[in-house]
């Protein structure tokens, strides 16, 4: 339940964890009922981040693995159960599901781009960055317009069905001013400069798009019918078979300029 979740979370510590932007990736089926071959094939498509390793003390454990270990600990000891997946750690943003596009060359195009925009990321933020903003926010989200409180770096979000944030877990420290530095970076200065000396793809994001890199393929309009607008948002993996809740839920960071 939700307050078994409140209460895990009030039990553990946590630092800000900086986030590196890998690569952008398609692929996957996404729910849109696709069963034809000859149909404009659908998917996923998904940004893959890192969790930036930090270690203290010449632990050779470090602090997001530390948090791993007592985030899940903490589920157990409020009978966390079946409903909790302790093995979908690797962090990663949904952008969206199903995506259909016009033409393999419009899919080939698209990973290009904004995987390239990746690469402008990376340059900004070689170490990471620590997510968050100085704007002011109310969770959850009903009534948004009263009862506002400040955000702040390197929260943690319980969000409800992929969609509704219901609280924010503070860090427990503030930024150093490193880390300040960077997750003003975009907001406060001119980062014109980046995006003029960014204009190649130095990391690997082959397993983009298509698995078959020579398909070719192409929207045929007059072919369309009603059973190809199949599409379900929450299309994912199958709750544990003593799970009595549907749908999904998760704690992450969520992505946002």
């Amino acid at each position: 339940t939700i307050a078994q979740v409140y209460a895990a979370m009030s039990s553990i510590s946590f630092p800000p964890f900086s986030i590196f932007p890998e690569y952008v990736k398609g692929g996957g089926k996404g729910g849109s009922g696709d069963n034809d071959d000859e149909e404009v094939p659908s998917g996923d498509v998904t940004l893959i981040v890192s969790v930036v390793e930090e270690f203290e003390n010449n632990n050779n454990y470090s602090l997001y693995e530390y948090f791993l270990d007592n985030l899940f600990n903490a589920m157990d000891a409020v009978n966390g159960g079946p409903c909790m997946d302790d093995h979908d750690t690797d962090p990663h943003v949904s952008m969206s599901r199903g995506v259909k596009f016009k033409s393999s060359y419009h899919e080939t195009q698209y990973f290009y781009k904004v995987n390239l925009e990746v690469a402008v990321w990376q340059s900004m933020y070689p170490n990471g960055v620590v997510i968050g903003t100085n704007s002011k926010a109310n969770f959850p989200p009903n009534n948004a317009q009263k009862n506002r409180q400040y955000v702040g770096y390197g929260n943690l979000y319980f969000f409800f069905d992929r969609a509704n944030i219901t609280k924010a877990f503070p860090p427990n420290r503030d930024l150093y001013n490193s880390e300040s530095y960077y997750s003003t970076l975009y907001m406060n200065n001119d980062v014109s400069s980046f995006y003029a000396s960014t204009t190649t793809i130095d990391f690997d994001y082959s397993g983009s798009g298509s698995k078959d890199k020579n398909q070719y393929y192409e929207h045929n309009p007059y072919r369309w019918n009603a059973g190809m607008a199949m599409h379900d948002m929450t299309d994912g993996w199958d709750l544990p078979p003593n799970c009595q809740q549907e749908g999904e839920t998760f704690l992450g960071i969520p992505l946002s300029r």
